[in-house]
């Protein structure tokens, strides 16, 4: 089959590889539709997380159709058409009882190397390092699926597009998750960091919480034209604003700050030409950091006292100067983790088969696998009004 591999930073190529085999009666094979580059793939494209290996296969934003099923698997048919949330979970350990999944004690088959480095190993994810379970990713014309019978979701309305249901694999719960996470209250002000896609569907999600202003921060200009346009926002051109970004806060919410505040940039922040954000590119260029944590120590900064940092934004290692001082002085929450992809499902599917959302607005451009390594670049360096990329095997 084909796949996007990594083999390298920087260096993704559309290879043939060989197709998935069932390998416990509790997998499935599925014939991809439709796939997605997502954000948290450019920190494996740049380099930024360790442990990924030459011949990796990518991708974690997949649905297609089974073909081939374990010999334990009731949930699903031959020919169903099912979406792949990006965490894997068992369904039984102690984390998953607790609707965790992407704590899972069980899928993560490289558990002790994860846990030398974060204390605990998080579960299993697709095509994201040897940290994750070193499982082959979506990108590709097929995938296995382990524990299948526990997280997939199947699509039973057949008008409804991939493109309109793909995104139930990772970014509309991980906006949706980040949303509930920042704990907004009915007339809450919201800033979002990041117009991305997650950074989009936290909007939209925000509005789902009762927010009564959602602010969203960028420099990307079509970025923030889709923020405003479709997801009702106010915006901020961190570039284009007189003094920095707190101030210009300060000045909407009258002194006070927003009530919430949500980091949807991570591992790879750009603060324009502040000092904490030159001297993060610096370290991070000579491999003196992992991460650039600028948008985090900004959201704490401007964050109202008692208010709510939620982070969905990925990060990898270790950040430097992050001002816990004023977070814990000022009494803030902070809220972060991978997503619980499954806890989500049947909520948002409603929400898309009623109408009240199409999480196609996102996509601008859909194309063949074959494509997918230039689009990589593309999406990367922000060219072609590139907001997010579906690709089609």
């Amino acid at each position: 089959m084909r796949a996007l591999v990594w083999h390298g930073k920087s260096d993704v190529r559309c290879d043939s590889v060989p197709d998935p085999t069932i390998e416990d009666p509790r997998d499935v094979i599925v014939k991809i539709t439709s796939t997605a580059i997502c954000g948290s793939d450019l920190h494996l494209y740049d380099g930024y997380m360790p442990t990924m290996e030459d011949g990796d296969i990518l991708g974690h934003e997949p649905m297609g159709e089974v073909v081939e099923v374990g010999t334990a698997i009731t949930k699903f048919g031959i020919g169903d058409r099912i979406v792949v949330p990006f965490t894997i979970a068992c369904g039984s350990c102690f984390f998953c009882e607790k609707q965790l999944y992407s704590c899972c004690d069980t899928t993560n088959r490289d558990a002790e190397k994860a846990a030398k480095m974060m204390g605990h190993a998080p579960s299993g994810l697709f095509g994201y390092s040897h940290l994750t379970g070193h499982y082959p990713g979506g990108q590709a014309e097929y995938l296995r699926v382990p524990f299948a019978d526990v997280s997939p979701i199947k699509i039973e309305n057949d008008s409804l597009t991939d493109e309109q249901v793909l995104f139930l694999s990772d970014i509309f719960p991980t906006g949706y998750m980040a949303a509930e996470n920042a704990c907004i209250e009915v007339g809450d002000t919201v800033a979002v960091w990041g117009c991305g896609p997650v950074g989009q569907f936290a909007i939209q999600s925000a509005w789902m919480f009762g927010a009564d202003r959602v602010i969203a921060i960028d420099r990307v200009p079509e970025r923030l034209v889709m923020a405003s346009k479709h997801g009702r926002a106010e915006v901020i051109n961190f570039e284009k604003i007189q003094g920095g970004v707190y101030d210009k806060l300060q000045e909407m919410t009258h002194g006070r700050g927003p009530d919430r505040c949500i980091d949807a940039v991570g591992a790879e922040a750009h603060g324009g030409g502040a000092f904490d954000a030159v001297l993060d590119k610096a370290k991070a260029t000579v491999m003196l950091a992992t991460d650039r944590a600028h948008v985090l120590r900004e959201a704490i900064m401007c964050c109202r006292k008692g208010g709510t940092v939620s982070i969905p934004g990925v990060y990898v290692g270790f950040l430097d100067n992050v001002p816990m001082g004023a977070a814990m002085n000022k009494g803030l929450t902070l809220r972060m983790g991978q997503t619980h992809v499954k806890r989500y499902l049947p909520e948002l599917l409603g929400k898309i088969d009623s109408g009240e959302i199409d999480p196609s607005f996102v996509i601008t451009h859909n194309r063949p696998l074959e494509e997918g390594p230039e689009l990589y670049r593309t999406f990367r360096d922000k060219e072609d009004g590139c907001i997010k990329v579906v690709l089609k095997p």
